[in-house]
């Protein structure tokens, strides 16, 4: 079902290793800021409900509303110690070749150029020493690349789909979607700035005959302008609500460049591998 998807490789473009922390990469940092900007940061909905009319129901994008308290248990797995290791751990092309790890796992994937690798070492920019290589050419990722959180859970980069996919694209990775046992989140990309796209929609499809569940995280939300992102995450949420039944009912929005929305996923990461137990979920 995925050739539809294939395109050529590009050529990538190899991201250096040595890089600084971001100032916003921890809660710490922000929790310092102004409480409005704050309250964008964490929750990057909020910043968009004044656009909203009254009569749109705000519930399906508030499901999962943890606590500054509980973010900060989450963030501490994203903190390497000698204890807790973040690793990168290998490549593989090929399901047979794949890591034979236990931990709960979750992958990442999406059209090519979406910013899946900018959101993997954003999510990861307290540990800087990782390296994460993300291309200015779309289609850099070409294997599917596995990192150890510690012993809590395994993030998976897959190659994007679309333009530039590799050419093996879906004997590498349907294979692993469809027979990964300790996959426990499929975590889609959609690109806030242009919407749902053809490619995006076989690709839920795919996502609903795998029958596992997974979450739509909406990339690039500081880009195009509040109206653009509000009408395709309108679209998204109805297009979610009719069309599919194993997807989590909130997108997650995301910008890897201004840190919105990082440490809200790296929370609900850390909650779906089972690895914190959250105090409450409900907006206060």
């Amino acid at each position: 079902m995925f050739r539809r998807l294939l395109l050529q490789p590009g050529l990538p473009v190899h991201a250096p290793t040595c890089r600084s922390v971001h100032r916003l990469a921890s809660l710490q940092k922000v929790a310092a800021l102004p409480p409005r900007r704050m309250q964008s940061l964490l929750y990057p909905f909020s910043g968009l409900e004044a656009y909203l009319d009254r009569s749109v129901d705000r519930t399906p994008f508030q499901l999962f509303h943890p606590s500054l308290e509980d973010m900060m248990e989450a963030e501490k797995l994203f903190r390497c110690s000698p204890s807790h290791r973040i690793e990168y751990v290998s490549s593989a092309e090929r399901m047979a070749h794949a890591p034979a790890l236990k931990a709960p796992e979750v992958c990442f994937i999406g059209r090519s150029n979406v910013g899946k690798s900018s959101l993997i070492r954003a999510l990861f920019s307290l540990v800087p020493e990782l390296e994460v290589r993300v291309s200015k050419t779309p289609g850099h990722t070409k294997k599917m690349n596995f990192f150890r959180v510690g012993g809590a859970f395994t993030v998976v980069d897959l190659p994007g789909y679309g333009h530039r996919a590799p050419r093996d694209f879906v004997e590498m990775v349907e294979p692993y979607l469809f027979g990964r046992r300790n996959l426990v989140r499929t975590f889609l990309l959609v690109d806030g700035a242009v919407g749902l796209q053809k490619a995006d929609l076989i690709a839920v499809q795919m996502c609903e005959e795998i029958r596992t569940p997974f979450a739509v995280v909406v990339t690039k939300v500081d880009k195009g302008g509040a109206g653009v992102l509000l009408s395709n995450l309108m679209d998204l949420q109805e297009f979610l609500k009719s069309r599919t039944s194993r997807c989590f009912p909130q997108p997650f929005l995301i910008s890897s460049l201004d840190y919105s929305g990082i440490h809200l996923l790296r929370c609900f990461l850390a909650h779906v591998t089972g690895s914190i137990r959250l105090r409450d979920t409900s907006p206060s």
